[in-house]
């Protein structure tokens, strides 16, 4: 008989148990039509983002974000992406639209619970400092769903292309699933999982032909590349 292969043992993270050996989970961000959700979809994303910040070049109303809604088969995942937006304001889209969860920056000014809707909160970093402050707000917060991290530029708040600083995030584990965000493209992502170790990675411009538009074939190898990075 052949030798039994090792009994594998699930690490807890947050209120789930994230299995070690799973592929790394895959967000499209910035989905702005039902077309560009279907190409997503057709990639093999598992979430999609849906920008109600009005500055964004990848916002879209409620009546757009209903379009795109009405398109998605029912497994697929929809967040809502909000800033500046008051948690309980957020969960109200949220329940209008039949979304998932609601991901926020990180606000110690509003810690109202989003039950039932889970809640990513973001934060931008640009060194250690940052990454205690992320352990800070865990720390009077209520726990989030997940916590996502993007690259810290002043004034911008996401979108940017800027890449993360990975190494600073390379010993992070905060007691929460990390989503990493922060100028991905489907040649970096590999490395990228490789050095955060993240449970999901999040993208919009490096899989876009233009700010709000994806390309299906970006998508495509960026969810086969984070697919097959671990």
């Amino acid at each position: 008989m052949g030798k039994e292969p090792p009994f594998i043992v699930p690490r807890l993270v947050g209120p789930c148990y994230i299995d070690p050996m799973a592929a790394v989970r895959v967000k499209i961000c910035g989905i702005t039509t039902p077309e560009d959700a279907h190409h997503a979809v057709q990639a093999g994303a598992d979430a999609i983002g849906l920008n109600f910040f009005e500055q964004s070049p990848r916002f879209v109303t409620i009546d757009q974000a209903a379009a795109i809604r009405r398109h998605l088969p029912p497994l697929i995942d929809t967040v809502g992406v909000f800033v500046g937006t008051r948690i309980r304001q957020a969960c109200a889209i949220a329940y209008q639209l039949g979304l998932g969860g609601i991901q926020l920056l990180a606000e110690r000014t509003d810690l109202e619970d989003s039950f039932p809707f889970r809640r990513i909160a973001a934060f931008r970093i640009k060194d250690t400092q940052s990454v205690k402050e992320i352990e800070e707000y865990l720390a009077i917060a209520p726990r989030p769903a997940a916590i996502l991290v993007d690259a810290f530029v002043a004034g911008q708040w996401g979108g940017t292309g800027q890449v993360a600083p990975w190494e600073v995030l390379r010993d992070f584990r905060p007691g929460v699933p990390i989503i990493l965000a922060g100028g991905l493209t489907p040649d970096n992502v590999t490395e990228a999982i490789r050095i955060v170790r993240p449970d999901a990675v999040d993208v919009a411009s490096g899989v876009e032909s233009a700010p709000g538009r994806k390309d299906p074939e970006r998508m495509r190898r960026f969810v086969e590349a984070a697919k097959l990075a671990l």
